[in-house]
């Protein structure tokens, strides 16, 4: 169980620091009022996962620990659904309802998307 954690936690690290990075790193390259950072790390994350889970799935090569690490681990802490409805909450109170729909609705399909678009590039790997 402490080697799971461990492995988690890592993987947890690794995906946090970056997700700041980038979404930090985006949002001062835009000057919109719209979370960018946040849902370009969302919908990167969703094809990551789906990349990682179809290689799982289709190939077995990867160990238990490899994809605790990587899918648990690095996309959980790269990606961030608290983040994600509170920036929606914000521009609902903003009253910045079109930038608040774009943002909820882009997010869910980009990242359905992203996750499938994944799961077939993990077929041509």
């Amino acid at each position: 169980m402490i080697k799971e954690i461990l492995l988690a936690g890592c993987g947890s690290f690794v995906g946090g620091s970056l997700r700041y990075v980038i979404s930090k790193a985006l949002q001062t390259a835009t000057a919109l009022n719209f979370p960018l950072g946040t849902m370009a790390v969302n919908i990167i994350g969703c094809l990551i996962i789906g990349i990682l889970s179809g290689t799982a799935a289709n190939s077995g090569m990867m160990s238990p620990g490899t994809r605790l690490l990587l899918t648990t681990g690095f996309c959980g802490g790269f990606t961030t659904f608290s983040t994600f409805i509170n920036e929606g909450n914000m521009m609902m109170k903003e009253e910045q309802f079109g930038y608040m729909a774009l943002y909820i609705a882009g997010s869910v399909l980009l990242g359905f998307l992203a996750v499938i678009a994944g799961n077939h590039i993990s077929k041509l790997l």
